[in-house]
């Protein structure tokens, strides 16, 4: 069973800087693609980053290319959102994920975390 505990989130004033851990219970993180998916106040999850087994591939949403960074570490079963210049329509969030294949789509994935509040004041 496999399971993803995300930490790191919190209150930041907007231009400030966070970074999102993603910890995976289980030896097969590295078979996996991980995401990154949020949910602000009142609206649907949306794709915010996704990053392939091997790291090489990463694939942004739009909003946040440039200020986002994804990325992972396999011998410690990690996946991190580095977020820089912070806004407050970042507010929302943010879920950790996996699956066999690294796509925009949050059906493609099959695990997925709790969830951690970023909230970002202006």
């Amino acid at each position: 069973q496999v399971q993803l505990v995300e930490s790191g989130g919190g209150l930041v004033q907007a231009g400030g800087s966070l970074r999102l851990s993603c910890a995976d219970s289980t030896r097969a993180f590295s078979d996996y693609a991980a995401a990154w998916f949020r949910q602000p106040p009142g609206k649907e999850r949306e794709f915010v980053a996704s990053i392939s087994q091997s790291g090489r591939t990463t694939m942004y949403q739009d909003s946040v290319k440039g200020r986002f960074t994804i990325s992972r570490d396999n011998t410690k079963k990690t996946a991190y959102l580095q977020m820089n210049s912070l806004k407050p329509e970042d507010t929302a969030v943010y879920y950790c994920t996996t699956g066999p294949v690294a796509t925009t789509e949050g059906r493609g994935y099959a695990y997925w975390g709790q969830g951690t509040q970023v909230t970002v004041s202006s």
